[in-house]
């Protein structure tokens, strides 16, 4: 695993009424403070990245349709520098995952409808923050989406 990425499973309360899907509170391991949360959504087939944050780190959920996430570690004093990880998330696999700050990170939707990402971040959202790079940017990121 990525050092410094974190995955634990997350609490589906159901019955016949529908479901409580829970994602984090300030007893949650991986939180640190809040500084602001937002969803994304995600078409069928598309993919969106790749995206790196310099300090920020972000708690992401889906708990609406299925992606895979997949992360590169590019920062040089890691101990899994060079390292690619996949990560299924969604519904049926509904976990909680810690993204460290320095990571490259991008998703795929693969459900069938549009997948809705939650992301916690803990800090408000700062553009000159973050940088992002084309999806096949081989140069960067030795990783090839299909």
């Amino acid at each position: 695993m990525i050092q410094g990425l974190e995955i634990a499973p997350l609490r589906i309360m159901a019955d016949n009424r529908g479901k409580v899907m829970k994602m984090a509170d300030v007893n949650t391991p991986f939180f640190e403070r809040f500084g602001e949360i937002y969803f994304s959504f995600i078409n069928p087939g598309v993919i969106k990245g790749w995206k790196k944050h310099s300090r920020s780190t972000q708690l992401f959920s889906v708990p609406i349709g299925a992606i895979k996430f997949v992360v590169f570690d590019d920062r040089v004093d890691s101990l899994t520098k060079g390292q690619i990880q996949e990560i299924g998330c969604g519904e049926s696999a509904y976990n909680l995952i810690k993204m460290p700050a320095g990571v490259w990170y991008s998703w795929k939707c693969l459900s069938e409808f549009p997948a809705m990402i939650a992301s916690l971040i803990n800090e408000p959202h700062d553009p000159t923050e973050a940088i992002s790079s084309e999806i096949n940017n081989n140069s960067i990121i030795p990783y090839q989406w299909k």
